[in-house]
């Protein structure tokens, strides 16, 4: 479904991403675990098209998609829902949500099952949602980003960061969510540093230090690795 070869990125003189090699395959959740500034947003935005690998390649269903914008593959099946939520706090609840349905121009009937679909998922967005996302609280800006994402039927949903900054009750509220996301046929892949919670739900993982991908493997070999549970799990 997705595969990075030999990827690398450069910010001017700086390498943020050094031969990055990595599968997504149909159905998968996978979890790219990595401490604050590894490398993962930078991966996430160069699969979206916001940055542009220097070096390597990049398929989507086959096809080569190293360099293509971000509304072309917002309308090839990928979903894109950055770190720090990037919501428009002064607009609605619905009116965020139907800005992520835009770049695709899909029909209202679509629109509105995606958001129903979004609403069930959430049942807290269709609660508030004549009030402006700026008011919400964090978990609740974290859902709406998710499903502002979800609102253009990604098949793969990049998910960087959703539990940043959230209290562990919420964490897991969005982690379950995340999971039912993928039981329903949505491919993830998930950026975390809360590697404990993020291989729950997971199919695989990779690990990424200084933008090199340095240990990748199944849910039972990353917590029985002992290098990741002391660096990630703290166990």
């Amino acid at each position: 479904m997705l595969t990075l070869t030999d990827v690398s990125v450069r910010y001017g003189f700086y390498e943020a991403l050094t031969d990055i090699s990595m599968k997504v395959e149909p159905g998968e959740l996978v979890v790219l675990l990595g401490a604050n500034g590894a490398g993962k947003s930078t991966i996430f935005r160069t699969i979206s098209g916001l940055n542009k690998p220097t070096k390597g390649g990049i398929e989507w269903n086959g096809a080569s998609i190293g360099g293509m914008s971000a509304s072309k593959l917002v309308n090839a099946g990928i979903g894109h829902c950055p770190e720090g939520r990037k919501l428009f706090p002064e607009m609605s609840v619905y009116e965020n949500l139907k800005m992520g349905s835009y770049a695709v121009r899909r029909n209202k009937k679509e629109v509105a099952d995606t958001l129903e679909r979004v609403y069930t998922l959430f049942p807290i967005l269709e609660e508030k949602m004549k009030a402006s996302a700026g008011s919400l609280s964090g978990g609740q800006q974290q859902m709406l980003a998710i499903g502002r994402a979800m609102m253009s039927r990604p098949q793969l949903l990049l998910l960087d960061e959703p539990s940043i900054g959230l209290a562990p009750l919420i964490v897991k509220q969005v982690f379950d969510v995340i999971h039912e996301i993928n039981r329903g046929g949505t491919t993830v892949l998930l950026a975390e540093q809360n590697a404990n919670a993020a291989l729950k739900i997971a199919d695989r993982g990779y690990v990424i230090e200084d933008g090199k991908i340095v240990v990748e493997g199944g849910q039972d070999e990353l917590f029985a690795n002992d290098e990741v549970r002391k660096a990630y799990i703290g166990a």
